[in-house]
């Protein structure tokens, strides 16, 4: 970890300097990703095009790991605080996890923070999952086998996705089966912890006053907070949420949000499989050019969606 920290910092030192300013913070994360993105599983095919939401038109990038028959589909949703990344500062994640699936990944490129707030990214990723459902065959993927996929606040997304279309379905939209979750540490609702107080720091973005800034670039209005699409751990997780893979990072001051969603999966008797992984910071699933543990973590996040997507034949 030290390796891949020293790395980093010669890269692009200001990646995570929040007052830096954010157009000096995006510049720095996509140097610094471009690195880390080098390399890695080789796809039969990858489309760029755009989707349609109601708040305006998202770019996507399918990843199909083979061609010649419909391919089940997962969702990525990446991370970068709401504020941060894009399809490429996330592409070898997505690469790795389409290679290790069996599936087509395809990730999002949602709207970031402050330019659009809660919920919209969200909003656009169920827009993106109902429209793989609607015409995935355009993209030789077949939508009715459909997972979500994300890291860090992309993890949080993915879940509060899948509650959105619950309960959208709920509301008489037409349902949109979500077959499988692979959540690496995510952002689920916790305001306070003893990660959040013992860990953090400038080499990764995410003292107590980075977490502030980015939750306050993401809500329009404080009480958002209180959403079940945000402190999805304050949501109803028993019903809808299918069988789930959890990733933890030892090292993460969002550890203990990763524990906590598991504590309340398993209360409510949903299938949950979760992965500690010592010795690593957030983020740690970009490294796997450095770091035996992010090769691990996406294959075991990988087999887990194979096996949940091939479940749905």
């Amino acid at each position: 970890m030290r390796a891949v920290l020293d790395t980093s910092a010669e890269l692009a030192p200001d990646a995570y300097a929040t007052d830096a300013g954010l157009e000096q913070m995006r510049a720095a994360y996509g140097v610094e990703r471009r690195f880390w993105n080098e390399g890695g599983p080789t796809m039969a095919e990858t489309i760029d095009t755009t989707v349609a939401t109601a708040h305006g038109q998202v770019a996507v990038r399918c990843h199909l790991p083979r061609t010649g028959g419909a391919l089940p589909a997962v969702v990525y949703v990446h991370g970068g605080g709401f504020v941060l990344g894009n399809l490429d500062t996330h592409d070898r994640i997505m690469r790795a996890l389409a290679h290790e699936s069996g599936a087509a990944v395809v990730g999002i490129d949602y709207s970031l923070s402050p330019e659009a707030r809660f919920p919209v990214g969200i909003e656009q990723c169920a827009a993106l999952a109902r429209h793989l459902l609607d015409s995935g065959e355009e993209y030789g993927i077949d939508g009715t086998r459909l997972a979500f996929a994300g890291d860090s606040g992309g993890a949080g997304m993915s879940l509060a996705a899948t509650l959105l279309l619950r309960d959208q379905a709920d509301a008489g939209q037409p349902p949109v089966a979500v077959a499988a979750l692979a959540l690496f540490y995510g952002l689920y609702g916790l305001r306070d912890s003893a990660s959040r107080r013992l860990l953090g720091g400038p080499w990764d973005g995410l003292t107590t006053e980075d977490l502030d800034y980015y939750l306050g670039c993401y809500l329009a209005d404080p009480a958002d907070a209180a959403s079940p699409y945000l402190d999805c751990l304050g949501a109803d997780l028993g019903r809808g949420v299918p069988p789930t893979f959890l990733v933890s990072a030892a090292l993460d001051p969002l550890h203990d949000d990763s524990t906590a969603l598991a504590a309340m999966l398993h209360e409510h008797h949903v299938i949950c499989h979760h992965e500690e992984f010592d010795g690593v910071l957030h983020g740690f699933l970009h490294n796997s050019r450095m770091l035996d543990a992010a090769v691990v973590a996406l294959q075991h996040g990988g087999a887990f969606l194979r096996r949940a997507l091939d479940d749905q034949n």
